[in-house]
């Protein structure tokens, strides 16, 4: 599990981004801990978190106009979509489904946030040096 926790060389610099892949991380860890039952439960507040932070992040990208939001936001919409199969599955009682999908989820976080959100956090900086 070494590299799907949080650490702080992962920061952006952009604190609402950060807080968000930050939770998500920890919630990651608790949910790999958990039983079963409760995993079901907790694995439908992850997917709602994390529909949450897309959104939120997919409202700041609108607000600047950020060229590359057709991207950014159908990458966000194909892992919202194994997160939904998974789902699916976790509600029929396949609880191993849940578990493998969110195995696989930090390795495309960290990816995800090297690539689509580190430019997302430049253009954000760029906006904030300009003079209002």
């Amino acid at each position: 599990m070494h590299d799907s926790q949080w650490k702080e060389e992962m920061a952006l610099g952009v604190p609402a981004i950060d807080e968000a892949h930050e939770a998500l991380f920890m919630a990651l860890a608790r949910l790999s801990q958990l039983g079963d039952h409760d995993f079901s439960v907790a694995f439908r507040d992850l997917v709602a978190a994390v529909e949450r932070d897309f959104r939120e992040e997919e409202a700041l990208m609108e607000d600047i106009g950020f060229p590359s939001l057709a991207n950014h936001r159908e990458q966000h919409a194909r892992v919202l979509s194994g997160l939904h199969h998974a789902w699916a599955a976790v509600d029929e009682g396949d609880v191993a489904q849940g578990r493998h999908a969110l195995s696989l989820l930090p390795q495309w976080l960290i990816f995800h946030q090297a690539t689509m959100d580190l430019a997302l956090a430049a253009a954000l900086e760029l906006l904030q040096r300009q003079p209002s």
